[in-house]
């Protein structure tokens, strides 16, 4: 976990402050966002930041501390909110989604489409972010374990091998958000890995208008042939 640096009494609500910073970096990435911008957004000049926070990179290193620990809590409120660990894993799904796309912005998701344009060159952010995907990784291990055992996956399930692909699902739903996917497109690709995983084909997608009626067989060319 990011440590801040201690000092006399803050002025300024530093929770707010992270909050404003984290919508800046999340709009911008960390290269593109300057502290002229961070400044601006938190309400504070920049003695006062390097003071709080350290430079960009420690500020930035908070950020993406403060966003795993809310996504931490997202899913932990929807497998333990669920029925069902596939309802659960789809809620959170979901959830992800609706921050991913929240005001109709494509912002998908903070860490994978803003940490990793940083990682070859800033170390401690590549540290960061991989230590985010491990914990997802292990978080949607652990619950599909507990899916196994009782009795939502066979007994032959690889919950290994499963959690690989919802964690590259979320990837993939983060990264198509940000590129502008709509949310439902977001959704149906969500509930279609779900299907996947836990073989549940009957898995009822959101509607996305009027279903493509068959195409007619063209009919078949050539001589026809002449009764006797």
């Amino acid at each position: 976990m990011t440590t801040l640096p201690r000092g006399r009494p803050r002025s300024f609500d530093v929770g707010q402050a992270l909050d404003r910073a984290l919508e800046v970096f999340w709009s911008g990435g960390f290269a593109a966002t300057s502290l002229d911008d961070l400044c601006a957004a938190m309400g504070i000049a920049r003695p006062s930041l390097y003071a709080a926070f350290g430079d960009k990179e420690e500020l930035y290193l908070a950020i993406i501390e403060r966003f795993r620990e809310r996504m931490t809590a997202v899913y932990r409120d929807a497998v333990l909110g669920a029925s069902s660990y596939r309802d659960g894993i789809l809620a959170f799904l979901r959830a992800a989604i609706a921050r991913y796309t929240s005001g109709g912005v494509a912002r998908g998701c903070l860490a994978v489409c803003t940490a990793t344009t940083e990682a070859a060159a800033h170390p401690r952010i590549r540290d960061a972010l991989a230590a985010m995907l491990r914990e997802l990784d292990a978080a949607f291990e652990g619950t599909l374990r507990r899916a196994r055992d009782r009795g939502e996956l066979p007994a032959t399930a690889d919950p290994v091998g499963l959690a690989q692909l919802l964690s590259a699902t979320q990837h993939s739903l983060a990264v198509r958000a940000r590129a502008g996917a709509p949310a439902d497109e977001l959704d149906r690709r969500a509930c279609s890995a779900i299907s996947v995983i836990f073989g549940d084909a009957a898995l009822p997608l959101p509607h996305s208008g009027a279903r493509r009626r068959p195409a007619a067989a063209a009919p078949r060319r050539g001589r026809v042939r002449r009764r006797a």
